[in-house]
C-alpha cells in the first residue's frame, strides 16, 4: 500500500510541476485568465498529494510501531526508498519552479504597480496608507 501512495504522490506533484509550467509561460505572455483558470485544478492537486501523504506518513508509522528498534533502512525495500527519493526530488523541483514562478509574478506586479503610480501618483502617508494626487498625466486643461 505504502508503494501505491507514493506514486499517488509522485502523479500529484508531476502534475503541480506541469501546471506551473504552463503557469510561467501564461504569466510571460499575458495570459492570465488561462492561469487564474488553473487555480482550482492546482488546488485539487495540492489537496490530493496532501491526503497521500499523510497516508505514507500513516504507512511509514504503522512500520516503525510494527517493527520496534528496527532502523528505516531494514523496514523500507529499495523499491520504495527509490521512490522516497524520487519524492523528495520532484518537491525540490516544484519548489524551484514555484520559486521561477514567484520572481515573474513580482516583477510584473512591481510593473503594474509603478506604471499605475506613473498614471496617477501617489503619495506616502507614513503608516496609514497612501493618497493619491492629481496626476500630471491626466490634467484635464478647459
Amino acid at each position: 500500500m505504502l508503494t501505491h501512495y507514493l506514486d499517488q504522490a509522485i502523479g500529484d506533484l508531476r502534475q503541480l510541476i506541469a501546471l506551473t509550467d504552463l503557469d510561467i509561460e501564461d504569466v510571460k505572455t499575458a495570459r492570465h485568465d488561462a492561469m487564474f483558470g488553473r487555480i482550482e485544478t492546482k488546488e485539487r492537486y495540492l489537496a490530493a498529494f496532501e491526503r497521500h501523504k499523510a497516508s505514507i506518513d500513516k504507512a511509514i508509522g504503522e512500520l516503525v510501531a510494527q517493527n520496534p528498534g528496527s532502523e528505516m533502512e531494514e523496514l523500507l525495500d529499495g523499491d520504495v526508498r527509490q521512490k522516497l527519493d524520487t519524492l523528495r526530488e520532484k518537491l525540490e523541483e516544484l519548489q524551484a519552479r514555484n520559486r521561477r514562478f514567484a520572481r515573474f509574478v513580482i516583477t510584473v506586479g512591481e510593473f503594474y504597480n509603478s506604471l499605475y503610480e506613473e498614471i496617477l501618483p501617489v503619495e506616502k502617508d507614513g503608516y496609514t496608507g497612501k493618497n493619491a494626487k492629481l496626476a500630471a498625466l491626466l490634467e484635464v486643461r478647459a
